[in-house]
């Protein structure tokens, strides 16, 4: 390779592998009529109040974004009762994470996580020339808090903690992170990844915002990409204490968050009428899906989310090229204890239906009842 010589940490990088785009198969299998169950987005669609903000923001494209996001940091602040210099803004809470490593890690140090988690935790932690310390899940899939707790250790700067869990839907209960942060203290800044908060209605979940209110060495994440419905325009948002807030500021691009981003976040946080719809179609929705993958004796983990993570008695690889090639996208999921998963988004109806439809056909053994 010319040039300057790229380090080897750089070089050794996975490169992170989105949900396909329906685009893609179009193009490579000829097929149309494709259902996307790939990436847990809304499938009822944006906030129609975000559409119409975006809308009255086109003229003004030719202006830099307010690249601090003070309106919209300004009613995340009201809304969830911190200050305003508690919230940082980022292109979806991906950045945030990328961010976290870039301003609390040095070559060698270490971030700890479960090994059933978020691609992107690690992802990160190698583009600092950090390690990654993975745990691994309990038997159900779950995040081993006692074990995490434990591999903290000199080295370790930042805790990652997926509630609920991407890709396994699953969660941790408040008792369980009392016990926790308890134990980890100060040791370390957890980082509390809440992406699929909005689905969840057990009422043992802990809303990780309580605890940095009460002043906890802890971070959350959320984002608009998911019951919001804005995920094409990448936007999420991260609270912690200021003095968090303004070191990973330190290491944040200027204008991060497009103006787009911000009128249509300010706008879809007043919609409630849409956030409570759209919980309620998931909600159904999700029951439906797992009621029939059961019948049909399918194993799955059960989730809080808008997605479920399927085991598959067949090779994934294959299993995900043929149900593109009948018009689904569904997601592969690799590494430990996940082998020949796939994660399903919860859809429509109709497109549950042809999920399970394909599924019907390709499995008929043991989905076909």
């Amino acid at each position: 390779m010319r040039g300057p010589k790229v380090p080897e940490y750089i070089r050794k990088l996975a490169v992170y592998v989105p949900g396909k785009p329906i685009e893609e198969v179009e193009r490579e299998l000829g097929v149309s009529d494709i259902v996307k169950l790939a990436s847990n987005e809304n499938p009822l669609g944006p906030s129609p109040k975000a559409v119409a903000a975006v809308k009255a923001a086109l003229p003004t494209l030719h202006r830099y974004p307010d690249g601090s996001g003070h309106a919209l940091r300004k009613a995340l602040a009201a809304r969830h009762g911190v200050d305003i210099e508690q919230v940082i803004l980022g292109a979806g809470s991906v950045e945030i994470i990328e961010m976290l490593a870039r301003a609390f890690m040095a070559d060698a140090d270490e971030a700890v996580f479960s090994q059933q988690s978020f691609v992107s935790y690690q992802l990160a932690v190698h583009q600092v020339n950090g390690r990654a310390v993975t745990v691994p899940a309990t038997p159900g899939r779950g995040h081993d808090l006692p074990a995490i707790a434990r591999a903290v250790g000199d080295r370790t700067k930042l805790v990652f903690l997926a509630n609920p869990c991407n890709p396994t839907g699953t969660y941790f209960p408040r008792p369980e992170l009392d016990r926790f942060l308890a134990e980890v203290g100060d040791r370390a800044l957890v980082v509390t990844d809440e992406a699929y908060h909005d689905y969840v209605t057990r009422p043992d979940y802990p809303d990780a915002i309580e605890d940095v209110k009460a002043g906890r060495h802890v971070m959350v994440l959320r984002t608009f990409s998911k019951v919001y419905g804005l995920a094409g325009l990448r936007i999420g948002y991260g609270i912690a204490a200021p003095d968090v807030v303004a070191t990973v500021n330190r290491v944040r691009s200027p204008f991060n968050t497009s103006s787009l981003a911000q009128v249509a976040a300010l706008a879809a946080l007043e919609d409630g009428e849409w956030v409570r719809s759209s919980r309620e179609h998931n909600l159904g929705e999700l029951a439906y899906l797992q009621g029939e993958l059961e019948r049909r004796g399918v194993a799955f983990t059960p989730s809080v989310t808008n997605f479920v993570l399927v085991e598959f008695s067949s090779d994934i690889g294959e299993l995900f090229l043929e149900f593109q090639k009948r018009g689904v996208i569904i997601r592969p999921v690799g590494g430990p204890g996940l082998v020949n998963c796939g994660r399903v988004s919860v859809g429509t109806r109709a497109e549950n239906d042809r999920f399970l439809a394909a599924l019907g056909e390709l499995l008929p053994a043991r989905a076909g009842a």
